[in-house]
């Protein structure tokens, strides 16, 4: 266990040493920028092993892996956040659990969420995921809505019992005008993100940038990176 722990900590070393760096270059102060740890794949102990390190942010994407990680490590100091694609069945168990769903793309999903939200009395934060490689109303591939879906969306969060409307969240996309420009994708996210807080001031949370490109995040703008495979390593395959 002190091996993976030395290990952890000298990956997180590095991450922390990259966001700063990028931090400095953008001419952001260090604080701007939160680092959420995507922990999927990985076993509670190294959850726990990032607890101690000082990480108070992890992510995962599968509620099956999930659900019994976050009961696991319910004793520590952690904030969950849901990023993977959210199927309305899962929300009771999710909302068990996630201080923030960040894969928030429909209708349909907001309402089950809130519903759950009341029943369970808790408050969810919820980020709309935006899928830049979709048309102004299609659905992206990876998940997310249109850019142009967002403000009806943050509307019907707004005004849902029990969910919080703070902020927005993209994965850089492989296809269409942004792909391979990660920097012009993330730098649309922050003109959206401009145009939501008009509406929703508290609505400030812009998560984008993973392991290959939170350099660009950051320079961009973004209050929240997801990192895993360069904190973790590289993940074994699943089946």
């Amino acid at each position: 266990m002190k091996d993976r722990k030395d290990e952890l900590a000298a990956n997180l070393a590095q991450v922390e040493e990259r966001i700063a760096a990028a931090c400095a270059a953008a001419g952001r102060a260090r604080e701007e920028v939160t680092l959420i740890v995507v922990t999927k794949t990985y076993p509670a102990s190294d959850v726990r092993i990032l607890s101690e390190l000082g990480v108070r942010h992890v992510a995962e994407n599968r509620d099956q892996d999930a659900a019994p990680k976050a009961a696991e490590c319910s004793d520590l100091p952690l904030a969950w956040h849901f990023v993977g694609q959210l199927q309305t069945n899962k929300v009771r168990s999710v909302v068990g659990y996630a201080d923030l769903v960040q894969s928030v793309d429909r209708s349909r999903l907001v309402t089950a969420l809130s519903k759950e939200a009341v029943r369970q009395e808790r408050e969810v934060g919820c980020l709309i995921q935006v899928a830049l490689d979709a048309g102004e109303s299609a659905r992206g591939e990876r998940g997310g809505v249109a850019p142009g879906g967002i403000e009806e969306l943050a509307g019907l969060v707004a005004k849902a019992p029990g969910l919080r409307m703070a902020g927005l969240m993209t994965v850089a996309p492989l296809t269409g005008e942004y792909a391979g420009r990660q920097q012009a994708a993330f730098e649309r996210l922050m003109d959206l993100s401009t145009d939501l807080r008009r509406a929703h001031p508290a609505a400030n949370m812009v998560s984008a940038g993973m392991s290959a490109d939170l350099e660009e995040a950051v320079a961009a703008g973004a209050t929240h990176v997801r990192v895993g495979t360069a904190v973790l390593g590289v993940r074994p395959r699943l089946g």
